[in-house]
């Protein structure tokens, strides 16, 4: 085997623990749920008086994480491909699939339904 594949062989190797290492669990992905949640209450539609805005936003921060734990995490479906997980939420009759690799989640498919589902919920 020559240096130059043994450099690459070495480096897919390092790769792929490292990915391995940072491959997210369902915890981390409840985390990010939440957070696109708070971020989409916030841009949420700004013609409704501020004081309602913000006893709905204060609603929702006091009691998110119980909502993420009776509504999301019983919903999700996590599939640990060891280097990656594909996570699918199926909440508000809307399928949402995230992929999390590295520590980062990428949204894929259903997000932004999921979220004007959830606008039309609580507005």
């Amino acid at each position: 085997m020559s240096l130059l594949r043994l450099s690459l062989v070495v480096t897919v190797l390092a790769l792929s623990v490292v990915l391995a290492l940072t491959n997210p669990t369902m915890d981390q992905y409840l985390g990010f749920v939440q957070a696109e949640l708070t971020k989409a209450m916030d841009r949420m539609d700004q013609s409704i008086p501020e004081r309602e805005g913000a006893v709905v936003r204060g609603i929702f921060r006091r009691h998110s994480q119980e909502l993420l734990n009776s509504m999301v995490r019983p919903h999700t479906m996590r599939q640990n491909w060891g280097v990656l997980s594909r996570f699918e939420t199926t909440v508000l009759g809307t399928k949402v699939v995230v992929i999390g690799i590295g520590n980062r989640f990428i949204p894929v498919e259903g997000v932004d339904a999921a979220i004007l589902t959830l606008g039309r919920q609580v507005f």
